[in-house]
């Protein structure tokens, strides 16, 4: 164990330049080594999932899209098939196909927004400007297909709001052919440059093991070599009809997590381009009504940065009695600790960075009413309170089994 009288506690955040949402995270050090580290939650909670509990399902559409900015259509796509499964809504062919095409646009401009950022961090503001200049490309496009930049408001409960007409399609072409082009100069980069490759080799090191014992989604496990893709493991929207590969790297550090993400753009166009190629004719939509029936559904979809889990359940009213969201930043924070251990302190932004975190998506509080004091809850008090809460209003619990085997 560490000499206690050499241990010095740095505080990074909730505010920091490194951090681009607020954040804490309380670091042990032994020199310039890290000798632990605890991150806290909780200070960017927005109570998103109680109010879609106050508010109809079609309000929630675009409450929950309010979730991520990145990852908007991802966590609105996430909840409308939950919501379309208690209803048993058939979503037609054709908006399937077009969720599709917004999910992998988004993908793109996310990997792009990452690799810029991951520059950044490290001191490579050159490559944040040319792929944030090659990013507009695909936003611009966004726009034009959705209306919106960010938040495009194509999902709706049956379907999509918007159809892609043909003649848009040469010019979707048209830009994923630029953006190719592109991304193979920063493939080529990434493999080439020496320099680059030195300072993120062996940076955050994760292992196999510890990407699946720590729960870990996205590319930050499929670049410890953990081969699962929500998009082929469970397929939805039109993924089923595609062909394409599961990108994986075995390095387990920062520079594999890179190559990850370029990997899965090059897929990501071709994916498009067969999108395009088969997408069917048809509605883009099929009526919804507005209450929905009683019932819960589950719903995976893999967002850019990882598998992205809605649940709801209905009560036969217009509103869901219960929304949950379990973004892919709150499975992969998990990781950030082990990736750290006996690391460097100036390693520590482009570690947390190469998870590409959303504390937004993340952020969660519990709030416990009619105590006279504050007080933590660990996992088993939580589950327990959670048992109790809902046993007093009429709903069992008692054969659920419970993470760590608390049962009712």
């Amino acid at each position: 164990m560490p000499d206690k009288e050499k241990i010095v506690r740095v505080p990074i955040g909730p505010q920091h330049p490194a951090l681009k949402e607020p954040e804490s995270f309380m670091v042990d050090l032994q020199g310039e080594k890290i000798s632990s580290i605890a991150l806290r939650l909780g200070y960017n909670h927005r109570g998103i999932e109680k109010g879609c509990e106050e508010r109809t399902y079609v309000q929630d559409v675009y409450l929950i899209e309010r979730v991520c900015g990145i990852c908007s259509h991802s966590h609105s796509t996430a909840f409308v098939q939950a919501v379309e499964e208690i209803a048993g809504l058939d979503v037609p062919p054709r908006a399937k196909y077009i969720r599709t095409l917004i999910g992998e646009l988004e993908r793109v401009h996310s990997h792009l927004l990452w690799l810029g950022v991951a520059g950044h961090e490290i001191g490579f503001d050159t490559l944040l400007m040319y792929t944030w200049r090659d990013r507009e490309l695909v936003m611009d496009l966004l726009a034009e297909l959705t209306g919106n930049r960010v938040h495009y408001a194509m999902n709706v409960i049956g379907g999509v709001k918007r159809d892609v007409p043909q003649e848009q399609f040469a010019r979707i072409t048209s830009v994923v052919d630029a953006l190719e082009e592109r991304t193979k100069y920063y493939v080529e980069l990434a493999m080439t440059e020496e320099t680059l490759a030195q300072r993120l080799s062996g940076v955050g090191y994760l292992s196999k093991e510890d990407a699946e014992r720590f729960g870990a989604v996205g590319p930050t496990a499929r670049a410890s070599g953990v081969d699962r893709d929500t998009r082929r493991d469970d397929p939805y929207a039109a993924y089923g009809e595609l062909e394409f590969q599961v990108v994986t790297d075995t390095r387990c550090d920062v520079f594999g997590r890179a190559v990850v993400r370029l990997g899965e753009l090059m897929q990501t166009y071709s994916m498009i381009r067969q999108v395009l190629k088969k997408m069917p004719d048809g509605p883009t939509s099929v009526r919804a009504p507005l209450k929905i029936p009683t019932g819960e559904a589950v719903s995976r979809y893999e967002a850019p940065r990882g598998e992205d889990v809605h649940y709801v359940r209905g009560n036969g009213t217009d509103k869901p009695e219960r929304a949950k969201v379990r973004a892919p930043t709150l499975a992969n924070l998990q990781s950030v600790a082990k990736m750290l251990e006996n690391g460097y302190l100036a390693d520590l932004p482009i570690v947390v960075a190469a998870i590409d975190p959303c504390f937004s998506c993340t952020d969660r509080m519990v709030a416990v009413r009619g105590t006279s004091e504050s007080k933590t809850m660990n996992w088993e008090e939580l589950v327990q309170y959670g048992v109790r809460w809902y046993r007093e209003r009429g709903i069992d619990l008692s054969n659920v089994k419970m993470r760590g085997e608390v049962t009712a």
